[in-house]
């Protein structure tokens, strides 16, 4: 319906003046005010959760039957948020997806300006390349493509290995400034021997260096960097030590971590946020929304979180996304760790990031997938 067949709109003089604003490409703000300055956020993703025993046997499929080539560039399942209207995005701001690599493949080497991470969920022998730093991946290890950089994937292994890609891309587009390029050859060369950030950090983010140069107790909250980390892997071995010495502090029953770049003390890249957060068992974390976006990716145990008033059963494997200002709390008979992607670090710059802790638990008023979701 237009405006000027909206009920009370009789006046021909009136009826004539909003046809030629629309005449004009112009829209009258007194009409719209409550559409456009709503009292909290009304992002158009909904809370969502994508089930392992659904992406899984879909990536194995298609290492049987797509190869990996220029054109495609990636074999990559994205999430697509039913609220967006087809969008291949996780949420407004963030891309999500399940990318995975079979035996002796390379994805080829391009760059981008959207700023990407990559979290792997299994597979050994694989190596992403970054301006020339082949750094090896493993389980729960965090890495970093930043926007930029030229960046290759490579599986010099006999098995497949199945990773999460995070990216701003949603962000970046809304700004109109995509930019990509494919690099002259298939495979970048790689520059000295593997992980030299790591080497050249090894004090911060190496095996057995120090965790507070590259982590911080729950979130990042006052440093930003415009520059990206200079540290482009962070090992899954170093994360659990540190969550279990937080455990064991009594810090439970929901201790969180997030990657820091360690030159700064600011989150990883300038617009994503990374962390791993442990429920413990039998644990359950208060109440909290935010303004931003978040993804979850669920790396060991199994449990529930409760999202505006929704309960979310989830598993290793499992990805779910927490939309901005939705409650969110987390539970666990036996203990899980969960990596969260968000976009924390573009709303602190701007000064529009909030958070609140609610003064009670929340009331479960559906489970999702029985009829009751969003």
């Amino acid at each position: 319906m237009s405006l000027v067949d909206e009920p009370g709109v009789g006046d021909p003089r009136l009826r004539s003046l909003y046809e030629d604003i629309a005449a004009a490409g112009l829209r009258p703000l007194w009409t719209i005010t409550e559409q456009l300055l709503t009292p909290t956020p009304r992002p158009r993703a909904v809370p969502w959760l994508w089930r392992s025993a659904v992406l899984r046997p879909l990536a194995e499929r298609a290492i049987r039957l797509v190869p990996v080539e220029r054109g495609g560039e990636r074999r990559v399942l994205s999430l697509a948020n039913p609220g967006l209207g087809g969008r291949p995005y996780a949420a407004g701001t963030l891309w999500g997806a399940l990318q995975c690599l079979g035996p002796n493949e390379t994805a080829p080497a391009h760059r981008h300006t959207p700023g990407a991470i990559r979290f792997v969920i299994e597979g050994e022998g694989v190596w992403t390349t970054v301006d020339g730093d082949a750094c090896d991946m493993r389980p729960g290890d965090l890495i970093l493509t930043p926007g930029g950089a030229w960046h290759d994937h490579a599986n010099g292994g006999d098995g497949s290995m199945f990773w999460f890609d995070g990216l701003d891309l949603p962000m970046v587009e809304a700004l109109d400034a995509v930019f990509f390029e494919p690099h002259p050859e298939l495979r970048q060369p790689v520059t000295g021997p593997h992980n030299r950030s790591e080497a050249a950090w090894a004090g911060a983010g190496g095996e057995g260096g120090d965790a507070a140069r590259t982590m911080t107790p729950g979130a990042v909250t006052r440093a930003l960097d415009p520059a990206p980390s200079p540290l482009l892997v962070y090992r899954w071995a170093q994360t659990d030590a540190l969550l279990s010495r937080l455990a064991a502090a009594g810090e439970g029953p929901l201790v969180s971590v997030e990657f820091t770049n360690p030159h700064s003390g600011a989150s990883v890249l300038p617009t994503l946020s990374c962390g791993m957060h442990r429920v413990l068992p039998g644990g359950a974390s208060a109440p909290v929304r935010r303004s931003g976006n978040t993804v979850f990716v669920v790396f060991r145990g199994a449990g529930s979180s409760v999202v505006d008033g929704c309960r979310f059963d989830w598993t290793a494997g499992d990805m779910f996304v927490v939309p901005s200002w939705s409650a969110v709390e987390h539970f666990s008979d036996g203990g899980a760790d969960l990596f969260g992607l968000g976009d924390a670090p573009v709303l602190r710059a701007l000064g529009l990031y909030r958070e609140e802790t609610l003064p009670r638990r929340q009331e479960v008023t559906g489970v999702f997938g029985e009829g009751t979701a969003a």
